[in-house]
């Protein structure tokens, strides 16, 4: 095979307009992708996750070669290669191209992996810029450059300026940059009431087979695949973009923090997977948003809170990340060292709000942003569990996370591992702000106003724990002060109930692994991959 170029796709740059194609020809050049399994192992992934990113891939190749292209593709079981380095290694060798395209990857990992590959070889590498964000690297470090803190409410603006997005005559539409206010609901007890099914995919006969081997290769994996239904093509994207824009967005913005037990999508989008692969682009998406409120088919409170996950959150944690790695792998500004509790990888607890998000976490690989922050996140802090662990957790069980845009919002925002670098204060909470936002106590053992007792809530006992341990560093914080100065409303004596409780939960669910300081614990056959 005489090749010009070797041009590599990643499996989260399944992109149909990459700059790979920028000077492409056919006849020349070939497009080189491969399956490996480390990929699915370096954290222990959910069933449904892997399968996402091998059906995708697969579509994709079949896409490229349909349209007249080369491409070299390796499946896992027919090689051995351990990791895409490896893999890319050895057919360099073989194909022996005179020069290699890479787009610049999203992964801190696979990227120094190739890097070190293309220092050791002799012929060019030529990297190009990722054009699927709206804001390239380069371009947000010279936003941050100079500032004394980053903040992304800050970015937001500069970033709708720049683009032109929900603006008019210089100015936000509707005369406010957000709609926080208005997008803060929750239901009342009647609940959500007949909700719009997202659209879901079939699997078609690839996908299928995909499904099929992701069984029988990764069977002690976290998640089930039965409910399958995401998309894994830019045509089913679109629809998926579509069908959110016609039957969820209306309702987005009002609902969007709230929570109900047995209803994992409610308004949301489900398309942050799709965006994360590429099989559409948050241009895209933006417009389609910014189309239906100039359309008046949708409110601007749910078009801004919308357009603000994907344009102002979406491009702002990939940016921190990128200027942050590899130490932000580490940071732990809180000092925390407990291990991640077993249940979060079974799903068996008490506690209704973990059970049931944790539940359809391990069902569908999904969750959605309060779930995450709220949650499972609040939990992983008030109860002090390593950063790194809740990290590899995230990035393990969700079908959309990559660590671009799973790292910072759970080391940083979530966690506070940063030490307020990415936000100015830690997202922590009682169990009152869950009863608020959910149905989950009414259906709990434990009561969200009680912090000490048999039917105290374990969220408002390290809640209150929590705020003791920390006093010192956030008592005098410009943003949580008052919140910390809570705690003069404590007796002595409460306090150290509350302190004894909160241990006695922590001895509960993690005793053994914080005497040990072990690692989280996962089936013994993880070992095994």
């Amino acid at each position: 095979m005489n090749i010009r170029r070797l041009c590599i796709v990643l499996g989260d740059q399944l992109d149909p307009a990459s700059s790979l194609f920028d000077d492409f020809e056919p006849q020349h050049d070939v497009l080189w992708m491969a399956e490996v399994r480390e990929e699915a192992t370096h954290v222990w992934s959910h069933r449904a996750r892997i399968a996402l990113f091998l059906a995708a891939m697969r579509h994709y190749a079949e896409a490229q070669r349909a349209s007249g292209r080369r491409v070299h593709y390796r499946r896992l079981g027919e090689h051995t290669a351990a990791s895409l380095a490896e893999a890319l290694a050895e057919d360099l060798a073989r194909l022996e191209p005179a020069e290699v395209v890479w787009v610049e990857p999203g992964d801190w990992r696979v990227a120094e992996s190739l890097r070190t590959l293309a220092a050791r070889d002799t012929r060019p590498w030529s990297l190009r810029q990722d054009r699927h964000f709206l804001v390239g690297t380069a371009d947000f470090q010279r936003w941050a450059t100079g500032r004394k803190e980053l903040r992304m409410e800050h970015f937001y603006r500069w970033i709708r300026q720049r683009a032109g997005v929900l603006m008019q005559d210089g100015k936000p539409v509707g005369g406010r940059w957000n709609f926080d206010a208005e997008n803060r609901e929750s239901f009342d007890a009647r609940g959500p009431g007949l909700l719009p099914a997202p659209l879901g995919f079939a699997p078609d006969a690839l996908t299928r087979e995909v499904l099929e081997e992701v069984a029988a290769a990764y069977p002690a994996h976290p998640g089930e695949l039965a409910p399958f239904d995401w998309p894994v093509t830019p045509v089913q994207a679109e629809a998926a973009l579509e069908d959110f824009i016609r039957r969820r967005l209306p309702e987005f913005g009002r609902y969007q923090d709230a929570m109900w037990q047995g209803e994992p999508w409610l308004y949301h989008a489900r398309l942050a997977a799709a965006m994360n692969l590429k099989l559409i682009s948050p241009a895209r998406v933006i417009a389609a948003a910014e189309a239906a409120w100039q359309d008046g088919q949708a409110p601007l409170p749910a078009v801004e809170g919308f357009i603000r996950q994907v344009l102002g959150w979406r491009e702002y944690v990939r940016g921190i990340y990128h200027l942050r790695m590899p130490a932000f792998l580490d940071a732990n500004a809180l000092d925390a060292d407990a291990p991640l509790p077993a249940f979060y990888w079974t799903g068996e607890t008490d506690m209704a709000c973990l059970r049931d998000a944790l539940g359809q976490t391990l069902k569908y690989g999904y969750a959605h942003h309060i779930q995450r922050l709220m949650v499972t996140g609040l939990f992983a802090l008030l109860l002090g569990v390593r950063p790194r662990e809740v990290h590899a957790w995230y990035l393990a069980v969700y079908v959309d996370a990559i660590e671009w845009v799973e790292l910072p919002n759970t080391l940083g925002m979530s966690q506070y591992a940063d030490g307020g670098y990415m936000t100015s204060k830690p997202y922590c909470a009682s169990g009152k702000y869950i009863d608020r936002m959910s149905n989950y106590c009414a259906g709990c053992r434990y009561r969200p106003d009680e912090a000490v007792g048999e039917t105290a809530c374990p969220f408002t006992t390290l809640y209150w724990d929590f705020l003791l341990r920390h006093e010192q560093r956030f008592r005098n914080h410009p943003r949580a002060g008052l919140q910390w100065r809570s705690v003069d409303r404590l007796s002595d004596e409460r306090k150290g109930s509350i302190v004894l409780q909160a241990a006695a939960l922590k001895v509960r669910w993690i005793g053994a692994q914080i005497a040990a300081g072990g690692p989280s614990p996962v089936p013994a056959d993880h070992g095994a991959d």
